[in-house]
């Protein structure tokens, strides 16, 4: 009998799903002749019993789009009570034999949890914050780090042209990678991250020096996860989605406003937001994603299953999904001394 297989992509829209959907489309049918399907808008589509056919002609064209063809949400089935038993019911009716997830933290996260039901799953990890344990890199976070590196390269012109400082808020809730490698690859001048909480008096005492020396502007970046010593996060909303996340953000808005107050310079902020997220992935995302892809339905045709693939010393190496779902990878903080070389 002919396996049939499900994709799905749960959690944030990123550069590069469409890149592995491709890979795995082309590699699954061609090679291993197995039939795939599309689960529509992540866990979600499980539950709903929202699955659709994927062909050749289905995944021709997509590599360098943006978004995923299939669909996305933040669903949790473990917050349905019969949530599991929907997924398998819909697995028999459609005769799925297994899962390729691709996500992040949450969605791999249920991952792990669902191979004790007995579910057959293969992990694919994509985030652009490249937070995900067991990996070297998560595709997306290549292409939100050149649009970050971008919008500090501008924002640079127009902060030394009008002697201003300016804070550019990236994303990164519990993980600042987003801060660090854009910050030092686009010569920021401060960078505040999640990992260690920053002092406001010592942020501000570095672009007092900066002036004083004459170089009367700054760009300070700041994930959005960041906070003051013995503070909270700064929430936009207290509305949680179904993982318990609160939305973050304001952090920019907050900052800019004490670095004007105590400074007496003029401060404005950017919140580059799902910019980050957005648009046309890099040639390294095309290929990891593509990469991750073809290592997935290759380990479901070994019968290999619980695993999440992964970036290891340059290769593609299995990883079981219980190490990834363990903690989140923080910023190697030799990286940020690195970059502290060059605060002020």
């Amino acid at each position: 009998m002919v396996k049939r297989i499900g994709i799905l992509t749960g959690g944030g829209d990123c550069p590069g799903l469409n890149a592995a959907i491709r890979a795995i489309v082309r590699k699954g049918i061609s090679i291993h002749g197995y039939e795939i399907f599309g689960i529509l808008n992540g866990w979600a589509g499980l539950l709903d019993g929202k699955i659709k056919p994927l062909g050749r002609d289905d995944v021709s064209g997509i590599l360098h789009k943006g978004g995923t063809i299939i669909g996305t949400s933040r669903t949790n089935p473990y917050k349905r009570d019969d949530g599991v038993d929907k997924i398998k019911e819909n697995m028999k009716i459609s005769n799925l034999e297994s899962i390729i997830a691709i996500g992040g933290e949450d969605t791999l996260g249920v991952a792990a949890k669902l191979i004790d039901e007995g579910i057959k799953v293969v992990g694919v990890p994509k985030t652009i914050d490249n937070d995900l344990k067991g990996t070297q890199y998560t595709f997306g976070f290549d292409t939100a780090v050149s649009i970050i590196t971008e919008a500090i390269d501008r924002l640079h012109s127009t902060a030394e042209a009008h002697h201003r400082v300016i804070v550019l808020e990236v994303m990164g809730r519990h993980a600042g990678w987003l801060a660090v490698v854009g910050g030092i690859a686009g010569g920021a001048d401060l960078i505040l991250i999640p990992e260690e909480p920053f002092d406001i008096n010592g942020v501000c005492e570095v672009i007092k020096r900066r002036h004083q020396s004459g170089r009367d502007f700054s760009l300070v970046v700041v994930s959005e996860g960041a906070k003051e010593k013995e503070m909270n996060e700064i929430t936009s909303s207290k509305r949680k989605d179904e993982f318990g996340h609160e939305m973050l953000g304001g952090i920019g808005n907050v900052l800019s406003k004490k670095i004007e107050k105590i400074t007496g310079f003029e401060t404005r902020v950017t919140v580059l937001g799902h910019t980050q997220r957005g648009g046309t992935p890099t040639a390294f995302d095309r290929v990891l994603a593509t990469r991750y892809g073809i290592a997935a339905i290759d380990l479901i045709a070994k019968d290999q299953y619980g695993f999440m693939v992964a970036l290891v010393g340059g290769e593609i190496k299995p990883i079981p999904l219980k190490e990834m779902a363990s903690g989140i990878k923080t910023v190697d903080m030799e990286l940020y001394e690195i970059a502290k070389v060059f605060f002020g």
